[in-house]
């Protein structure tokens, strides 16, 4: 497995951010009420937009949003989570109030919430995730079709039909007559929202703290001002509005039901585990991942309470949930009190929102219908060649519905599935001598016959060539070809075996069973045996066999990827400034590779600021290398646990600065000003220094923690650093690696507090 290329570290929280320690909770409300502020800006337009395309009463997408906010924000397992009127069920919805009315469209939401309860309590939301993620992005793709197709209509003044092919079908005749005010009022909406976005300067900057939806729907309205439009209608709140069970055959109800609760389930539950991780990259302590099982239940809650008050599904919002994340919510506060604003909006506003044109809202809602078809979601299943399934499932959507769509996308997954284990193609070829056998496809059992076969065609001692072209063999397959290669060998033959492109393949008999990482002591592996004659093998014996092992086992797989860079040049990330201790392993900590980092090492992971004698300008050349030439993004110093740099330096207290002069005593006065620093705070090092969780444990980790924090300053001291830092290309990082914990803690510079570096569970979709 090549080591993946490491993470630039991401830029530690502002004062008062997550990682900062607040006895007092203060911060955590202030960026909860901050959240819930934003986030109840976008819900509001979105919910009416949404109810105005269902067909619904627009009163039901607020009391949806203020549901989801207070009551899957309470009980839901995703904190962060946002829920309100659900997108993905736009069309469905549209279809019950078109079938059933509204009042049973209620009671199949209070039933669905009801199956969403069960389901939760029978903990079954991570198996919801192995539906293949191409058949999900396709039902949302075929649902943002329908939305925009059937929002368009009411864009152009007109009003929608109960299909997407109907629609589609009447807009030539839309399009040549279509009404002048309400195109004008939809193409301001959908300008403003693409362009919102990308507003340049200072003052765009600015403004864009305004969220999008908002910034749209109050720039139509004034651009409709004096024009002749229907406008949003929000009457009061009638109890005669409250659920009635659904007229109609059982059977139909069953499948209503069951179509709610499918894609409302997974649209909350994807938009759950992307949350999450959004979370997860946001720097700040760790926190716990989402309770799946939890947030179905909350959804379930959120749907019965909704259906029964007259509301429309509810579901979480990926758009709403980015935003909260965004904003800095810090915990499930910021939810229920967005849901808390909107139930305030519904009361005490609605002279307001009366005032918005129903174009506007359909414009709104036609983008979001458009967004929903992803490009990268086509180039992420084109690349894992799904996309027939990806294509089917949205074509049966928009033609048939969405519970057929998904239903279809899963027979067509089913189907290529099959094939592709059924299907393999396996040639033999000869060139210069060699015998390519080729195979193409999965090794089977079903292909064992035709595998030996072509075998059999490579002659007595030949040279043959092997070469697997697909990800899977199981032991039937395994063991023939296991069995011939051997036979092949015996009889005086040469056989190698490699996968696609070409990449050797390493055999069970001669692998190197080491560990992803071994120790050289007692690593017999790499350490070549001695001559009779000579002594025990020494460090330089242990080198030239780790150098072996080297080429004869990771070589072969790195060559392609060395050459690549031979050829093209380094292009590193970062630059990371480290210890030259040898217990800190760069490539081991960071988990990077060849060309990820441009690494300096010296002892201490000290920089000398300009202006220094001759005999430092080897660490200021490299950091101008870097920055100038490089054009690295970030620059990490980090300092260690037990280093023998800053035990030298305390040791040095008190000697006079000119005492015993030696290269390393030289060297090492460019670390007096982080003693000094120390020094002058004291040793307990009070509001200079802390580590997150846990006391400083002694003087010398002090030091270390005081040493990266003086060494970042100095790098500021170099003038192509703070110039590229103003212009905002590049981050500066200190980190500090505790060896005997084998724990990296990353530092937040406004708390000046090192924050440990948790494991991240990464969850599958």
């Amino acid at each position: 497995m090549q080591p993946q290329p490491p993470s630039t570290l991401p830029p530690q929280a502002a004062a008062g951010g997550p990682g900062a320690p607040d006895s007092t909770g203060r911060s955590t409300w202030r960026r909860d009420l901050a959240a819930s502020f934003v986030i109840f800006l976008i819900a509001v337009p979105l919910s009416l937009g949404i109810a105005l395309a269902t067909g619904a009463p627009l009163q039901a997408g607020l009391v949806a949003a203020a549901v989801g906010g207070i009551v899957a924000g309470l009980l839901g397992g995703a904190p962060l989570q946002v829920s309100g009127a659900a997108t993905g069920l736009v069309v469905v919805t549209a279809e019950l109030v078109q079938h059933y009315g509204w009042r049973a469209t209620c009671a199949i939401t209070a039933l669905a919430g009801l199956t969403q309860l069960a389901l939760g309590t029978a903990r079954v939301a991570r198996g919801a995730l192995a539906v293949s993620p191409a058949i999900v992005h396709g039902v949302l793709a075929g649902i943002g079709v329908m939305i925009a197709l059937g929002q368009l209509h009411v864009v152009l003044g007109d009003t929608p039909n109960s299909s997407a092919l109907e629609n589609l079908a009447a807009l030539p005749s839309e399009l040549s007559h279509p009404h002048p005010s309400a195109l004008l009022v939809g193409a301001v909406t959908a300008a403003v929202l693409v362009g919102w976005p990308r507003l340049p300067g200072r003052a765009g900057q600015w403004l864009r703290t305004v969220p999008a939806p908002l910034a749209a729907i109050a720039v139509a309205t004034g651009a409709s001002t004096g024009l002749s439009l229907p406008r949003a209608s929000l009457p009061e709140w009638q109890l005669q509005a409250l659920p009635a069970l659904p007229d109609g055959p059982v059977l139909g109800v069953f499948a209503a039901v069951l179509t709610v609760t499918l894609v409302a389930s997974m649209e909350s539950l994807l938009s759950a585990v992307a949350v999450d991780r959004l979370r997860a990259e946001r720097a700040g302590p760790p926190q716990e991942a989402a309770e799946l099982d939890r947030e179905l239940a909350g959804q379930g809650a959120a749907n019965l309470v909704s259906g029964l008050l007259g509301g429309l599904p509810v579901a979480g919002g990926a758009i709403r949930g980015a935003a909260n994340v965004a904003a800095g919510a810090a915990s499930r506060k910021s939810t229920v009190l967005h849901g808390l604003w909107v139930l305030l909006c519904a009361g005490l506003l609605t002279t307001v929102l009366e005032l918005i044109p129903l174009a506007a809202l359909a414009a709104l809602v036609m983008v979001v219908g458009v967004k929903m078809v992803s490009f990268a979601h086509i180039k992420h299943v084109q690349r894992h060649r799904e996309f027939p399934m990806y294509a089917s499932t949205l074509g049966a959507v928009v033609l048939f519905g969405v519970l057929q769509g998904v239903a279809v996308g899963i027979v067509v997954t089913a189907f290529l599935s099959l094939r592709r284990l059924a299907h393999t193609r396996i040639t033999v070829d000869e060139e210069d001598g060699t015998h390519l056998v080729r195979v193409s496809g999965q090794l089977t059992f079903l292909a064992v016959p035709k595998l030996s076969r072509a075998l059999a065609q490579v002659p007595p001692s030949a040279a043959a060539v092997v070469e697997l072209g697909g990800s899977f063999m199981d032991h039937t397959a395994y063991d023939t070809l296991q069995s011939w290669t051997n036979a092949h060998r015996a009889r005086g033959g040469w056989v190698t075996l490699r996968g696609r492109g070409g990449q050797p393949i390493a055999e069970p008999a001669s692998t190197h069973a080491c560990r992803p990482w071994t120790p050289w002591r007692n690593h017999h592996c790499t350490r070549p045996a001695a001559p009779a004659d000579s002594p025990a093998p020494g460090g330089g014996r242990q080198l030239l066999g780790g150098v072996s092992a080297f080429q004869r086992n990771t070589a072969p797989l790195v060559r392609a990827e060395l050459a690549r860079l031979a050829r093209e040049g380094q292009c590193p990330t970062q630059l990371f400034l480290t210890c030259a201790d040898s217990r800190l392993v760069t490539s081991m900590i960071t988990s990077s590779g060849p060309g990820d980092l441009f690494t300096v090492r010296n002892v201490g992971n000290l920089i000398p600021p300009p202006a220094t004698d001759g005999s430092c300008d080897s660490v200021g050349a490299a950091v101008e290398y870097a920055v100038e030439v490089l054009k690295v993004g970030s620059i990490t110093v980090c300092g260690h646990s037990g280093c023998g740099a800053m035990q030298a330096l305390l040791d040095s207290e008190g000697r006079e600065p000119g005492s015993a002069q030696t290269t390393l005593t030289r060297w090492l006065r460019h670390g007096r000003p982080s003693l000094a620093r120390m020094q002058r705070i004291g040793r307990l090092g009070r509001g200079e220094v802390a580590v997150a969780d846990r006391p400083v444990a002694d003087s010398l980790e002090r030091l270390a923690l005081v040493n990266v924090m003086q060494q970042l300053d100095h790098l500021m001291a170099h003038a192509c650093v703070a110039r590229r830092v103003a212009e905002g290309s590049l981050q500066l990082h200190g980190m500090y690696f505790h060896v005997g914990e084998a724990q990296a803690y990353v530092l937040d510079p406004p708390s000046r507090t090192f924050t440990a570096v948790r494991p991240e569970v990464l969850d599958a979709v």
